[in-house]
């Protein structure tokens, strides 16, 4: 299932003998299973020195690849260097200046004495910090590393360069000042503690990689606490994103959200703000399934929100393992692990039925497979049609959000961004391949901040 990709991208530097065995270097590449993606002349002479970028699967795959080209008669690599290190050495972001410093009196006014001026009078007014202090356009990403991408509980260390890349797309979509927050601690109270303390310097809080079921908790104590937007961006984005995809799928199949009924597989963070969402929103019915089966309210080790979810479901009852969900589904999500869905179980689903498997990076069910059956199927992954990535939501919400002076995330808020995300596909383009919009389309971010923006400012007045 497992294709070449960016993110296992490898530059080679390769002696050639002779300048026809690019040729043979870049055929060596394709049979081991790569994917040339450049190739730079360094040097010329009697030979000729090129540095050959790939594509990989993984890191083991790259190294075959090297020896691959290696063995090859007339050529040897001098050194292989992996692109993705390279991009991150440092870091990903940085902290720029907004105002030159060039003469004594620029040094007086953006700091001491100017600056004294500025704190007395956001000590007299507090809320003049949002316009006289970096607060007005900025969000602290939150995490505790405790359940990273695909990667788990891998601590607050690794968990950095992800967050730097979640406030690099900040930045890059929306022009928000986003900022890691990386805490060494898994302790909810303490978590709770420390972000309402720095609290102050931020206009928005973005939880992110936090695992369930603490992150309901932390997420609900902190909107109570804090008189500025927080967001689970695992619960909600994902939430978004599935319910915009899911308005237009369903205009492909023809299909009305109060008759369908959806599977969710995995009732995690994702998965439980999925379902609320989809029942606030009036899907016909709707089936939990966790790892021991369909969502019983019977249950006791469920905790508060999954026992919400298992008594706000399953109108017909139904009981027993996927199979038993599946039969009749016109809709499954998943939200899980990889490989969990069979071809018997899709071939249980409804005609015109929908697949979004969207655990990475390889999902519930091989994409190819899904498509022999459904009419329409999603996955998280970029090399895949229709892929369902938060980044269509969490810049546009943050922006309309800050834009608006925001005190909280409401589901208004949640369902107008994905009724924005949804509109930007138009009726021209919508097509099972196309059901939403790709992350670099220029009016994602400018509809969601539009469309929040006007639910959240006449509840301000």
């Amino acid at each position: 299932m497992s294709v070449p990709s960016a993110s296992y991208s490898v530059t080679m530097r390769v002696v050639l003998d002779l300048a026809s065995r690019i040729g043979a270097i870049a055929t060596a590449v394709g049979d081991a299973g790569g994917a040339v993606t450049a190739l730079d002349v360094v040097e010329t002479g009697a030979g000729m020195t090129v540095d050959m970028t790939c594509n990989a699967v993984d890191e083991g795959h790259s190294e075959r690849i090297r020896a691959a080209v290696d063995v090859v008669e007339g050529a040897h690599v001098l050194a292989m260097s992996d692109r993705t290190f390279l991009l991150h050495l440092g870091g990903t972001i940085s902290v720029e200046p907004k105002v030159a410093l060039k003469t004594r009196d620029d040094l007086s006014m953006a700091y001491t004495p100017g600056v004294a001026r500025i704190s007395m009078a956001i000590a007299k007014d507090p809320a003049a910090a949002r316009k006289l202090t970096i607060k007005r356009n900025t969000v602290a990403v939150v995490t505790d590393g405790s359940a990273v991408l695909g990667l788990g509980n891998i601590g607050p260390a690794a968990a950095l360069p992800v967050m730097e890349g979640k406030a690099l797309l900040f930045k890059r979509f929306a022009g928000i000042d986003a900022w890691p927050v990386c805490l060494d601690t898994q302790d909810v109270d303490e978590i709770v503690r420390i972000v309402q303390c720095i609290a102050p310097v931020y206009g928005g809080i973005n939880l992110e990689d936090i695992s369930a079921p603490r992150c309901f908790e932390i997420e609900r104590r902190l909107r109570t606490l804090l008189d500025i937007p927080v967001f689970h961006d695992d619960q909600h984005g994902t939430a978004i994103v599935v319910f915009a995809a899911l308005l237009n799928a369903l205009r492909v199949v023809g299909k009305e959200m109060k008759d369908v009924r959806v599977v969710v597989l995995g009732v995690g963070a994702a998965g439980v703000a999925i379902s609320r969402l989809l029942i606030k929103e009036g899907v016909g019915d709707l089936i939990g399934i966790n790892s021991r089966g369909i969502l019983r309210p019977d249950d006791e080790t469920l905790d508060e929100d999954r026992r919400w979810l298992a008594q706000n479901s399953n109108a017909e009852h139904r009981t027993g393992k996927l199979d038993d969900a599946m039969a009749g589904a016109d809709v499954f999500i998943g939200v899980s692990g990889s490989n969990l869905v069979s071809e018997d179980q899709l071939k249980l689903m409804a005609p015109q039925s929908i697949v979004f498997a969207l655990a990475n990076p390889d999902p519930e069910v091989d994409p190819v497979l899904a498509r022999r059956y459904a009419a329409v199927v999603a996955t998280g992954r970029s090399d895949e049609p229709n892929q369902i990535n938060n980044v269509l939501a969490f810049p546009g919400i943050f922006r309309g959000l800050l834009n608006a002076n925001a005190k909280q995330v409401t589901e208004d808020v949640e369902i107008a961004a994905a009724r924005a995300i949804a509109g930007v596909v138009t009726d021209a383009e919508l097509s099972a391949e196309y059901i939403v919009p790709t992350v670099f389309n220029p009016n994602v971010v400018s509809a969601v901040t539009d469309a929040v923006e006007k639910i959240v400012t006449p509840a301000r007045h």
